[in-house]
């Protein structure tokens, strides 16, 4: 039946992506951002609405006190590509650092720079460390959210961290609070695979790390908060 009911889930959730997204395009690519942005938050919600009644898989926002009404860093835990979506139905201008592959992709690259998200190429070392900061600036200025994933990638529920330096660039660069994220959300939306298993994925905004702090202390601080929110939300 999960099988069943994910392969559902997989068929509708691209019918609904392509159906905004172009049916969207005249209208959001021509227009102010915010209407491109407004177009990601009902695709976002419309995902989450697709879950809970196909997959029995339910969204869960804790610590709303917590989410940034301004400019913010958030660090999430990254799990799978829900965590990415789910994110415009929260924050109220979100912008995501993602890498220059995804470029590729016709009509999500085509939103992605309408929208003003961050490229980055991940082969790029200092140059791209630089874009970063240098493009995060830009967007802070707009009182945007910038998002971007300690890890640089997807990983497994419970996997070892592997934090990396772009996280700590931005928080020395840039005078504003990190926000973690934690999450289970890779137990119920698998990093690889169709199957969306029933259950309730959790968004958690944890108290924020105000800036001042020396670079080992933030990553060590940053790393202890989101390893232990996002494990204690794992199924025992």
């Amino acid at each position: 039946m999960t099988a069943l009911r994910s392969l559902l889930f997989v068929a509708l959730f691209y019918l609904w992506s392509a159906l905004l997204a172009v049916g969207a395009a005249p209208i959001c690519l021509l227009g102010p951002r915010r209407w491109t942005m407004e177009m990601m938050r009902l695709w976002a919600k419309g995902i989450i609405a697709l879950l809970a009644v196909v997959c029995s898989v339910r969204v869960e926002i804790r610590g709303r006190e917590h989410i940034p009404a301004g400019a913010a860093v958030l660090a999430p835990k990254h799990q799978c590509m829900f965590d990415v979506f789910a994110q415009f139905a929260v924050l109220p201008d979100a912008c995501f650092v993602m890498k220059k592959e995804l470029m590729w992709i016709p009509f999500f690259s085509w939103y992605a720079i309408k929208a003003k998200m961050i490229v980055v190429d991940r082969d790029g070392h200092a140059a791209a460390l630089r874009k970063l900061v240098k493009d995060s600036q830009e967007r802070f200025a707009q009182a945007r959210q910038v998002m971007i994933a300690p890890e640089g990638t997807r990983m497994a529920p419970g996997a070892p961290p592997d934090y990396k330096p772009g996280i700590a660039a931005l928080y020395r660069e840039i005078d504003v609070p990190v926000h973690p994220v934690a999450t289970n959300a890779g137990v119920h939306w698998p990093k690889h695979g169709f199957l969306r298993k029933p259950g309730t994925i959790v968004f958690e905004y944890l108290e924020p790390i105000q800036p001042g702090l020396k670079r080992a202390e933030f990553m060590r601080t940053l790393q202890e908060r989101l390893e232990t929110a996002s494990t204690a939300l794992l199924p025992l």
